[in-house]
């Protein structure tokens, strides 16, 4: 028998593991600086848990561990003889391996609201798996690097975020762009164009932008059902640069203007600080999870054809789903493998 690992993954020789951990370090100092105290959670998770918390496509990528011993006793009979996969998985698996750090955070919250003091600041650093087709510097088995915020809706945790993510890259000598956008913003550009309610769709689209480019993108949204006028005034939104012009275009739209009156809020705080990197509005920045509700973030390195190693956002009502309501939360995720 030839000798191998599953696709996606890797073994570390001591050289690596010794500079892989010199990032983490780095990443966890600043973590400690900023107030931010460790938690782990397990591998698995419930399926209930991770589905319908990362939208369409997230779905179709989480590992899903079949269910102990005879996992066929219980399998949906009909499913299997039609040999439809999705029916079947229920019936055969009710544990997967975690998609990301953010669910199982919410989770954690929810089950330890008790144990903990809020506003909650929390940093993970652990493993998670996505059975997708990974792109260069990404693996299906790799390591986030987490900071959270629960139990307070101030965008002041936005901007100390910010602060982390230009101290950490500062450290490691690394230049990068950090771009910011509000997904209220983006929603704000469905209620112009009266597509409210096709936002995900119009969303999806969006967050391949640099992927697929602008043609694309539209040929998208129309297989998505968006009538192509309307797809090709939402790439037309996208070429706005400022928060005042955007603000013209946004007279008749509430949450597009909520959306632009928190981006300023944002500023308020950040810009009374110093930054080494550039932080910069970008509108085309949708971030594909499905739970974010405020402001998104996405971080690039300068001068390096590479996609991003940072993102995150704000996520009002993420612990709703366990039943947990209106505990708002922000976070940020280091891109460790890219970094490295």
């Amino acid at each position: 028998m030839k000798a191998s690992i599953p696709k996606g993954t890797r073994d570390f020789l001591s050289s690596q593991v010794a500079k892989r951990r010199y990032i983490f370090d780095t990443i966890k100092d600043v973590f400690q600086i900023y107030g931010y105290v460790p938690i782990e959670t397990p591998v698995l998770e419930n399926l209930s848990t991770l589905t319908g918390k990362y939208g369409e496509e997230g779905d179709q990528l989480l590992f899903k561990v079949l269910n102990n011993g005879d996992f066929l006793k219980n399998a949906d009979e009909e499913a299997l003889r039609q040999k439809d996969s999705r029916a079947l998985a229920s019936s055969i698996s009710k544990r997967g391996l975690r998609y990301d750090l953010t669910v199982p955070f919410a989770r954690f919250v929810t089950m330890h609201q008790n144990d903990i003091a809020f506003p909650f600041k929390r940093y993970q650093i652990q493993q998670v798996w996505r059975g997708d087709r990974p792109q260069k510097g990404r693996y299906q088995e790799f390591y986030q690097c987490d900071a959270d915020v629960v139990g307070s809706d101030s965008l002041m945790y936005e901007a100390e975020l910010i602060k982390i993510y230009d101290e950490v890259f500062k450290r490691l000598g690394i230049a990068v762009s950090i771009k910011v956008n509000n997904r209220k913003v983006l929603f704000g550009i469905a209620e112009a164009l009266g597509i409210q309610a096709q936002f995900m769709d119009m969303t999806v689209a969006i967050d391949k932008l640099d992927k697929i480019g602008r043609d694309k993108v539209v040929e998208e949204m129309v297989t998505r059902h968006i009538e192509r006028t309307k797809a090709e005034q939402v790439i037309d939104f996208l070429d706005i640069k400022d928060l005042d012009a955007l603000e013209q275009r946004f007279n008749q739209t509430d949450t597009g203007l909520k959306g632009i009156e928190e981006l300023r809020q944002f500023h308020n705080y950040l810009d009374r600080t110093h930054i080494h990197n550039e932080v910069l509005f970008d509108i085309s920045l949708a971030r594909g999870l499905s739970y974010y509700t405020g402001c998104i973030f996405e971080v690039n390195a300068d001068n390096v054809e590479m996609g991003s190693i940072g993102g995150g956002g704000r996520y009002d009502d993420l612990t709703g789903s366990f039943g947990l309501k209106d505990v708002s939360g922000v976070g940020i995720s280091f891109g460790a493998e890219r970094i490295y």
